[in-house]
């Protein structure tokens, strides 16, 4: 059914949307001039509409938009709270911004080389002992699930992510994880176009030469393999006309 609006109902509905933006923006303040951690809550719809002078309903949709964005949480039954990072919004973009042709394939796996040989090197530098293990064990994986894609291709993403992790700087840990969605959908057609069982165990030794440079805390190697990893990736997907 087509909704007609008077003017009235426009600009009724104009400030309401406008009170929401304004809200949000108070809220987002508020997180950064009170220093609000992450799992700290929030003051309740009703302080809040009162401190802001306005509705209840107008701080509940400030909620919801701050939650669409991953700067808050919103659990049943229990006050709003601060979020901790989250790579799905930036995932969703980047996925999006290939979608509408934006931005191609290759132009992120550019970025993410880029990213990925700074990260390998500051793991290799500062992983702890268990991050090591975590790492080599991801590789092994892959290798014991070898004829299984999907699971190849699980243990790989997971493999990239701990790499993230281990390099103590959760600037990297996000970017490195909001490539996963565009990830998941590139991988299969890179591991299909390796007809070859050799190619595809290829892929492997990379990631285990990765693992074992990280674990000999030898930054320049891990660098080295993590490059030519990516641009044996670059080549194959070139090959299956992924530009």
């Amino acid at each position: 059914m087509v909704r007609f609006l008077t003017s009235n109902a426009v600009a009724l509905e104009a400030r309401s949307d406008g009170l929401v933006d304004q809200t949000v923006r108070s809220i987002h303040d508020l997180i950064r001039g009170e220093k609000l951690q992450v799992g700290q809550a929030l003051p309740s719809e009703t302080a809040l509409a009162v401190r802001l002078g306005v509705s209840r309903v107008v701080v509940r949709e400030a909620f919801r938009s701050l939650a669409a964005v991953k700067l808050i949480d919103l659990g049943t039954g229990r006050r709003a709270r601060v979020a901790a990072p989250d790579s799905s919004v930036l995932a969703l973009t980047l996925d999006h911004s290939v979608h509408i042709d934006q931005t191609s394939v290759q132009q992120v796996l550019d970025v993410r080389r880029t990213i990925e040989m700074r990260t390998v090197a500051l793991a290799a530098l500062r992983r702890t002992d268990a991050d090591a293990v975590r790492i080599a064990t991801f590789a092994r994986n892959m290798s014991d699930d070898f004829l299984n894609g999907e699971r190849v291709m699980g243990h790989d993403i997971a493999f990239h992510e701990a790499i993230a992790a281990a390099s103590k700087n959760p600037v990297f840990e996000l970017l490195v994880g909001a490539f996963h969605v565009v990830t998941r959908q590139t991988w299969p057609i890179g591991w299909a176009a390796r007809a070859r069982d050799a190619d595809r165990r290829a892929v492997i030794a990379f990631h285990v030469e990765i693992a074992s440079a990280i674990a000999a805390r030898e930054p320049q190697r891990a660098e080295r393999a993590m490059a030519e990893h990516f641009d044996n990736s670059t080549k194959a997907l070139l090959a299956a006309g992924i530009t």
